[in-house]
């Protein structure tokens, strides 16, 4: 009888374990970041055809951007693997939690990386497909193992990873790359200080025990806190020339103003605070993830 019903059990539990690799191997990507930057990517390539492209275009260009992204976040996680068990916000990914093994890991972001390039050259163009292979590089090399562990400025010059997918979305449709897309590539680049040093300030107990060298750990939360402001009136600017650039409508104008202003008074409101306290970084740091959706929304219905 004990036979039978473990021959009955076996199954179910196979498909659980199944189930809960899956998703081990779906949380290295890091879905949740994964999703903005497919969002900007496709916003790019909206506002790059004035219009909706080829839903085959869009399609395999969001594919390969996705597998180039998530690739590289693997590598990510297979690097810090080291250093995410002392971090309490990245104790529990799956390598630290040792649901997966970081050989797998590390092949499997590989594989993501080269497959992202393979189907960008085939399906879409060679630029986009080159734009992949280097936002790949840029955040699994040049960021992960080259920046964020040996410099302050790790975020500033990483934030053009983050900034990639504008790149591979206007490439997808147009084959090229102008000024306006530059500018767009700015926000990103510009918008990732504030947004990255707002964590950082009240996660800095945690980067310290894990010897990284962001700027709070480094400089201190009142440097970081009149960089951030610095960074986020360049911002500002940055989308007002956006505006002009891209012959945007009034729409985005509005949005650029309301936005812009909504994280400056945020990031305002951090400088002012206590150094010791953390409630307005708190704040900037949602309303910088709200600010994306927003700034990037009013992009594509200001091309209507």
């Amino acid at each position: 009888m004990a036979v039978i019903q473990e021959i009955h059990q076996d199954p179910p539990a196979r498909l659980i374990r199944w189930t809960q690799t899956l998703h081990a191997y779906i949380e290295v990507t890091k879905p949740k970041i994964l999703v903005m930057l497919i969002f900007t990517s496709l916003c790019a390539a909206l506002v790059a055809q004035r219009g909706v492209p080829s839903i085959f275009v869009i399609l395999a260009m969001l594919l390969s951007a996705s597998l180039s992204a998530g690739g590289s976040a693997a590598i990510n996680m297979w690097y810090d693997r080291d250093i995410d068990p002392i971090m309490e916000r990245t104790a529990k990914r799956p390598l630290p939690a040792g649901l997966l093994d970081p050989t797998s890991v590390l092949s499997f972001g590989i594989f993501l990386g080269i497959l992202s390039v393979i189907i960008a050259y085939l399906f879409v163009n060679p630029l986009t497909a080159l734009l992949n292979a280097a936002g790949y590089l840029y955040y699994a090399v040049i960021y992960t193992m080259l920046l964020k562990r040996r410099t302050p400025q790790n975020i500033v010059i990483g934030g053009g990873a983050g900034a990639f997918p504008i790149l591979i979305g206007w490439a997808s449709v147009t084959g090229s790359l102008n000024t306006t897309t530059w500018l767009m590539f700015m926000i990103i680049f510009l918008w990732t200080p504030p947004h990255s040093w707002a964590l950082a300030l009240f996660k800095n107990d945690e980067y310290t025990k894990a010897g990284v060298p962001m700027m709070p750990v480094v400089k201190g939360p009142r440097s970081t806190k009149v960089q951030s402001l610095i960074y986020m009136i360049l911002l500002f600017i940055c989308s007002l020339i956006l505006y002009v650039s891209a012959n945007f409508n009034y729409f985005y104008l509005a949005g650029s103003i309301i936005f812009n202003s909504a994280l400056l008074y945020c990031t305002w409101k951090m400088w002012k605070e206590s150094d010791d306290q953390f409630i307005w970084a708190k704040r900037t740091f949602i309303c910088s993830l709200f600010y994306i959706l927003g700034m990037f929304s009013s992009m594509v219905i200001g091309i209507l």
